[in-house]
């Protein structure tokens, strides 16, 4: 009788134990790479591009979406409910509301691509700190600055984008805002993207 007690116990211990290592699995990411322009193929192609890099890295049985804002839709009603983690197990937010508060644990150390990696940031040799959002601090649209709703690549239009690793010029007051910290300028291309310190890369979130 002990005996099973005992293996009972040891195998709900484990089940307890496998539930947690699931839990904390990737569910956060920056892509390591662009498509090469804010021309992302509307918010379809930028989950594609979400869900494809994280199935190469792993990633199994799970739903992901970017994190971008276009007219009709809002980024924070896009990623699920949470919580999230980023490649290594760590917790980036608990919920919607703590992802888009100061409780968020989104830094240049933290908000990793798929493969685990660091992006680069403000003093680092290329810079790719602006992060395509098309949103406002609030995870709603930013209006007129979605490149077209991700369809543009060139001259025109603006994407919104914010800094990974929450730095920026000391006179720019929203340079730690990591959705919302300024628009791109001289258009959607992957030129204008790099002229203000950024590479197309995004945000995604699993939904599940």
């Amino acid at each position: 009788m002990k005996r099973s007690l005992f293996l009972a116990s040891t195998a709900l211990a484990a089940t307890i134990s496998l539930a947690g290592a699931q839990d904390n699995a990737m569910s956060f990411f920056i892509t390591s790479q662009g498509l090469g322009s804010a021309n992302l193929g509307g918010l379809a192609g930028a989950d594609a591009h979400c869900q494809s890099l994280a199935e190469a890295a792993g990633s199994s049985g799970k739903t992901w979406r970017a994190y971008l804002s276009t007219s009709s839709e809002n980024a924070k009603d896009r990623i699920g409910s949470g919580p999230w983690f980023n490649q290594k197990g760590e917790k980036i937010a608990d919920d919607v509301a703590s992802l888009h508060s100061d409780a968020n644990n989104i830094t240049k150390q933290t908000a990793l691509t798929e493969k685990g990696e660091v992006v680069s940031g403000r003093g680092d040799e290329p810079n790719r700190h602006d992060i395509l959002t098309g949103s406002q601090a609030d995870g709603t649209v930013a209006a007129d600055q979605t490149c077209g709703d991700w369809t543009l690549g060139g001259a025109e239009g603006a994407a919104m984008t914010g800094h990974h690793d929450r730095m920026g010029p000391d006179t720019l007051p929203t340079a730690k805002s990591w959705n919302a910290a300024h628009p791109s300028r001289g258009g959607c291309s992957l030129e204008a993207l790099k002229s203000t310190g950024g590479d197309g890369l995004l945000y995604c979130f699993a939904t599940n």
